[in-house]
């Protein structure tokens, strides 16, 4: 890294820190075609934690015909008893949150949609439905002690039925609160979102009761938004910030998806904004680079390419 770079210049109207929840090692490799070994995964997650990360979604319960690369979760926790991080994992249904509460998981997410085509092509239900299923995951995770985080998907735009109003998810955002997740993750699954959009949901919500302090967001890089995205968020006294170490990940429903905003990419802007992450950048980069090459491809965030650049 250069010396004195970025420059730091804070903005008042901005939070001082920003809790950042990474979701490289679940949403980033869920989509790789060749399985990465449990050791490698492992691994991955420890270098993460020491790059400061404090938050980092370990894996998915799910069931393994449907998501192969995840298909180790039993075999992966274990190995990370001695990671200094919060380790949550995505659960589908009773059967995956069973899986989980079995090897001491206290920390949960499940996936729901705001539109009903997602919702039928990624979990077979209307969305009443699959709120309906994820009502007796969320009471039990509750009832063991555990947290529970909400992802939404399709907040901005869905493939099938183009834009999504903004009442519409804030209706099902409603729902998801009520059942009892303590947070919930607003995301752009297909890239599509402005920053005009963020803002009017954002708005929005609040205007509905749901306390900023319980909301996250998720943005997809697609059309090159996701950090003005991030910032137009952070406007609106969002601080958790899902992002993914390298940029990994993408969407299968959009095929031009760049995949997930990167981490580092988050982490140059904040701290030129002067907002605390805990995160060592060159850590976190060194990280990606070591991670690519096991995936045999180089990262596609520009601020590894940049500093990994640099030290060549």
């Amino acid at each position: 890294m250069i010396s004195g770079l970025p420059m730091t210049v804070p903005d008042p109207a901005l939070p001082d820190r920003v809790r950042i929840h990474e979701v490289g090692p679940r949403d980033g490799l869920q989509n790789e075609k060749a399985v990465v070994p449990a050791e490698i995964k492992a691994e991955f997650i420890r270098r993460l934690a020491a790059s400061g990360l404090s938050v980092i979604e370990a894996t998915s319960f799910v069931h393994p015909k449907w998501v192969p690369q995840l298909a180790d979760a039993e075999q992966l926790m274990p190995m990370l008893a001695d990671v200094p991080a919060r380790l949550p994992v995505l659960v589908p249904n009773e059967r995956g949150l069973d899986r989980a509460l079995a090897l001491g998981v206290r920390e949960v997410a499940v996936f729901a949609s705001a539109t009903e085509s997602f919702a039928k092509a990624n979990l077979n239900r209307t969305v009443d439905e699959s709120l309906e299923m994820f009502a007796p995951v969320v009471a039990r995770a509750r009832e063991a002690g555990g947290s529970v985080r909400g992802y939404l998907s399709m907040c901005f735009g869905d493939p099938w039925e183009g834009a999504v109003p903004v009442d519409q998810v804030v209706r099902v955002s409603r729902r998801l609160l009520d059942l009892g997740c303590d947070e919930l993750s607003l995301g752009d699954t297909i890239g599509v979102a402005t920053p005009g959009h963020v803002a009017a949901l954002l708005t929005a919500l609040g205007e509905a009761g749901v306390p900023v302090g319980r909301l996250a967001v998720h943005f997809h890089d697609t059309y090159g938004q996701a950090l003005s995205n991030t910032l137009t968020a952070l406007r609106h006294g969002v601080t958790t910030v899902d992002a993914s170490a390298g940029g990994l990940g993408g969407c299968p429903y959009a095929k031009s998806a760049t995949g997930n905003l990167a981490t580092e990419d988050l982490v140059w802007m904040l701290e030129g904004l002067g907002i605390s992450t805990g995160v060592d950048l060159g850590l976190l980069t060194a990280t990606s680079v070591w991670m690519a090459a096991h995936l045999g491809r180089p990262s596609p965030s520009r601020t590894v390419r940049a500093l990994s650049h640099q030290e060549h």
